[in-house]
């Protein structure tokens, strides 16, 4: 029988920090707050409910040139779990 092992999770730091989901390539800015963070991904509440990619995009400051692409691990109403793939 194969055991199977979780992958430890990285420390994450809460925090109540507003930021930006960046939607339709950036031509679109859909309000949340990121709600714990950790070095891998995040926990984010988003303000309305909607449709979501897999891919997002999420601006941590009102500068949106500066920029974190994630990928959609989970969501449970207006909830979600990121994790980073990439900055800019």
């Amino acid at each position: 029988m194969a055991a199977f092992r979780k992958e430890a999770r990285k420390p994450r730091h809460t925090t109540r920090h507003d930021a930006w989901m960046l939607l339709d390539g950036g031509f679109a800015k859909r309000s949340c707050t990121v709600l714990d963070l950790s070095s891998g991904g995040a926990r984010v509440k988003l303000a309305d409910i909607g449709p979501l990619g897999s891919r997002l995009t999420l601006a941590l400051t009102g500068d949106v040139r500066k920029v974190t692409h994630c990928r959609l691990i989970w969501r449970k109403d207006t909830i979600i779990g990121v994790e980073f793939l990439e900055r800019t």
